[in-house]
């Protein structure tokens, strides 16, 4: 994820992992929660349902999607890694 980005989007997958943008910094955990926020909105699944699981202070972060195939997160984002 990368912090002030401008813009909040989705990038693509690089590597096996979904790279993002927030325009949020990352200060009180404003990027965290607007990454998540972002991802709900993308999946169309409850901002509860987006839970960050690992990673928040750091650029790679581990998030567990409820409500949601693993196999939608791969057809959405092909090369994916879950």
């Amino acid at each position: 994820m990368t912090p002030r980005g401008g813009i909040d989007q989705i990038d693509g997958v690089e590597d096996g992992v979904l790279r993002a943008r927030v325009a949020a910094p990352p200060v009180e955990g404003a990027a965290n929660q607007a990454l998540l926020r972002l991802l709900a909105a993308e999946l169309d699944v409850p901002r509860r349902d987006v839970r960050l699981i690992a990673g928040a202070s750091g650029r790679t972060k581990l998030v567990a999607v409820e409500g949601i195939e693993p196999e939608a997160l791969t057809e959405r984002w092909p090369g994916l890694r879950i």
